[in-house]
């Protein structure tokens, strides 16, 4: 069935769309705007305009019926500066709030700072260098002896390179492992290393003005411009219609029931029921093959951005009997994402995107429908499996030679708060916070982030102080809450007051925008997901963008650019770098939510720094401009480590004391596994002549992971049925019929 508000007859443990246990229609943040819309006189009335965000990119993963600000969740706070939120219908004047005109000023001004003294020193060594040392036709020859950590100081002949160039800048030609040739086109000052004697060199660097992969980042002064690669480990049917379009009149069976294929399990069983030539599950390697290339990468750090954010699902790692994911396969692209983004200079925050059971419901956890990750009968033994994958990616990335490239690493991503519980899931967050320094040490390896769970961003205020650096990442959109015809200069305003974080770095630390994007509406094929329509009406004029008038992309660029410089500090991640084309229409359909097709076509800006300052010279300055520092120990200094005694006390249980939709039973008596199976070592890249890691960081940490009980039977994982609070083991289970899996 499509993924719509449902009606209020449905259970909603089986519906994740309905209300949460114990706050009814108030899973998703909503609230209520005041955007400058047009009376048929022309002129400007103030219209209450309810509006979701907070929640949730492309619709597949976001819909629901709009929440009357009266029934807002105790969690949500309606003066929330630090959430992405817009003014309330209680505002005469949408900009009385912010007429204090103090332009942004301090060490995030990107533009206005100078260039670090470590630059200059570079510039210096790297000239009298070249007095010495002569390569052929490279912009920048020395890179493999520019402060590099792990760098041989090889300048060997490279085979992936027409002239034998280990390293180029703009105008230098690449050749891929698999022999296409493309001219490295880089206007910032960036430069590519590749060095087959050393491909552990972190010396590459994607422009000028971001440090190189083997200096420091100080988040203090080096800005996240990134871009989300949605859509191409974890598919959605709108990212990558094509796939889905095949499949759309599918025999209907006990596996596909209705025939609809709406996610990447229903598309998986589709593919492994056609037997035709071109059917089979080997469908997807050739979509990881050919959706995001090298070339992708080389574009990324020419387009002026620095990191990528790669979704990662389970089924990289490991699937269970009954599940129909393509096992294993997307690790191999995972490795190639690390080397590429190596080789431009890209650093990266890695997030598991997906979770046994489904954390939040949508399409893109993998499943569509209930939520069986801390909820319901097989809550508990659906995360200590979840917690398993986090360990195995942990143990991988946290390795030395990984260290500089992934330098954020998300446990899970959008769990959906409302239906799993705040307490439930911060205990997990702890969890899995201990286990990931206890393989780094603190002040050691990736970042930990956390989602905000789609409450905003105030109720995380003083989450876990003391901890060694962990960030919050938040998901704004706007184009989810129906039928928002506002006009377009109504849209950069509203992203300058409603997309602020500032206020959240003084109360919770580094927080950053791991989504958004340029829709100021839903349109687009299945944005709302597969079957389901927009609702914001007449979308034809947005689907059309090849006649786009330029006032229409120059409005939608305004919006982006607003949108950055509300989040530019510590940095933003857009969602997302690509749109597949649709099958039957043979063009992009979602045009909004591409950065590629919008620099092609004049919709985002070919210089992310043009960004900083549009929300004061449009009048809307910083509410809490954060002119501070960091606390210490937020970015692993003095004091990291040492969580407060009351946090420790509050959340150190584990399973929960209780978890939601099991009918009031003890977590500890639900269908539980047993941690009896080795864990899962996820192989590294092979290089001729070099010696590779093991795949797991900590050679101390041996513990097993989660396997189910010998002997035992266990409700379904992706559906199991309140009342299934206990499972059969031994003789009990012998002498039941085994049910047949959903």
């Amino acid at each position: 069935m499509a993924y719509r508000a449902s009606t209020p007859s449905l259970d909603p443990f089986q519906d994740p769309r309905l209300s949460a246990p114990s706050t009814p229609g108030e899973y998703r943040s909503s609230l209520v705007a005041t955007p400058y819309s047009r009376s048929t006189s022309g002129a400007e009335t103030n219209e209450e305009l309810a509006v979701q965000v907070g929640g949730v990119g492309p619709g597949e993963r976001r819909t629901g019926a709009l929440i009357p600000p009266s029934t807002l969740s105790v969690l949500d706070t309606p003066d929330d500066t630090s959430r992405p939120l817009f003014l309330g219908a209680d505002s005469a004047n949408p900009l009385a709030q912010y007429d204090e005109k103090q332009p942004p000023t301090g060490p995030y001004d990107d533009l206005a700072r100078p260039h670090r003294s470590r630059r200059l020193r570079w510039i210096i060594g790297a000239a009298a260098a070249a007095v010495v040392v002569v390569v052929l036709a490279v912009v920048l020859p020395l890179v493999l002896v520019h402060k590099s950590k792990k760098s041989s100081g090889t300048t060997a002949s490279n085979p992936h390179s027409p002239t034998g160039a280990t390293t180029g800048g703009d105008g230098s030609l690449v050749t891929t492992a698999d022999g296409v040739t493309f001219t490295y086109n880089n206007s910032f000052g960036g430069y590519w290393v590749d060095d087959p004697k050393d491909p552990f060199n972190n010396g590459a660097q994607p422009q000028s003005f971001t440090p190189a992969l083997n200096e420091t980042w100080d988040f203090m002064n080096d800005q996240i411009r990134g871009v989300n690669l949605g859509g191409w480990l974890v598919l959605e049917p709108f990212i990558v219609p094509a796939l889905f379009e095949k499949y759309q009149n599918s025999t209907p069976s006990p596996a596909l029931p209705g025939g609809l294929v709406v996610d990447e399990w229903t598309l998986s069983v589709a593919m492994t029921n056609d037997t035709n030539p071109g059917g089979g599950l080997s469908q997807l390697e050739d979509h990881y093959k050919t959706f995001v290339t090298e070339q992708d990468f080389a574009q990324i750090a020419a387009a002026g951005l620095n990191w990528v954010r790669l979704p990662v699902p389970y089924w990289a790692i490991d699937v269970w009997p009954g599940e129909p994911f393509l096992p294993k396969t997307a690790w191999n692209y995972v490795l190639l994402a690390i080397q590429w983004a190596r080789k431009y200079g890209l650093r990266m925050y890695l997030e598991l995107h997906t979770a046994p059971g489904s954390q939040n419901g949508y399409n893109h956890s993998g499943r569509l429908g209930p939520i069986n990750f801390l909820n319901g009968p097989m809550g508990i033994a659906n995360a200590d499996r979840t917690m398993g994958y986090i360990r195995v990616l942990a143990e991988f990335v946290s390795q030395n030679d990984y260290q500089d490239v992934v330098r954020m690493f998300g446990v899970i991503n959008e769990p959906l708060m409302g239906i799993i519980g705040r307490d439930q899931l911060d205990r997990f967050y702890l969890q899995c916070y201990d286990m990931l320094r206890d393989i780094t040490g603190i002040g050691n390896g990736a970042y930990m982030v956390v989602h905000d769970g789609f409450l905003g961003l105030t109720p995380w205020k003083d989450f876990l102080p003391g901890s060694d650096r962990i960030v919050l990442d938040t998901h704004p959109y706007v184009a989810f809450g129906g039928g928002l015809d506002a006009p377009l200069d109504h849209w950069p305003t509203a992203a300058c007051q409603g997309f602020q974080v500032n206020q959240s770095l003084f109360d919770f630390g580094l927080t950053i925008t791991g989504e958004f994007s340029a829709a100021i509406n839903d349109c687009g094929l299945w944005v709302q997901g597969v079957g389901s329509q927009p609702t914001f009406g007449n979308c034809s004029q947005w689907g059309d963008w090849q006649n786009w008038t330029q006032d229409m992309k120059d409005g939608i660029k305004q919006f982006a650019m607003a949108e950055m410089d509300a989040m530019h500090f510590p940095g933003y991640f857009f969602w997302t770098w690509k749109i597949g084309a649709s099958s039957v229409t043979g063009q992009v359909e979602s045009p909004f939510w591409s950065y590629q097709l919008g620099l092609e076509n004049g919709w985002m800006p070919t210089d992310p720094r043009e960004a900083v300052g549009v929300c004061d010279s449009i009048g809307v300055n910083f509410t809490t401009p954060f002119t501070t520092t960091y606390q210490p120990w937020q970015t692993g200094g003095a004091g990291a480590g040492t969580i407060a005694a009351t946090a420790i006390a509050s959340l150190s249980q584990y399973p929960p004391p209780a978890i939601s939709n099991v009918n009031g039973a003890n977590p500890l008596l639900l269908p539980q596994y047993t941690d009896t199976s080795p864990a899962p070592t996820l192989p590294g890249p092979t290089f001729s002549g070099v010696t590779t890691g093991s795949g797991w960081a900590d050679p101390t940490d041996t513990a097993s992971v989660a396997a189910p009980v010998q002997g035992c039977i266990y409700p379904d994982a992706w559906n199991a049925p309140q009342a299934s609070t206990s499972f059969l083991c031994g003789a009990a289970a012998v002498a039941t019929p085994t049910p047949t899996p959903a």
